[in-house]
């Protein structure tokens, strides 16, 4: 029983830092563009002008 005093603040405690890391992220702009970067990988560079 004496376990719950110790478990039950450090959960909530893990509960606030992780949803002030998910708001932080979303404030950041870090989810608004997912697609991107998986597109851009299909799209050849274009070519140096130094290499003809």
């Amino acid at each position: 029983m004496k376990i719950l005093l110790f478990i039950v603040p450090l959960a909530t405690i893990l509960v606030i830092v992780c949803g002030i890391g998910f708001f932080w992220a979303v404030r950041s702009r870090q989810f608004d563009d997912l697609d991107g970067p998986a597109h851009q990988i299909l799209f050849d560079d274009e070519p140096d002008q130094d290499n003809k």
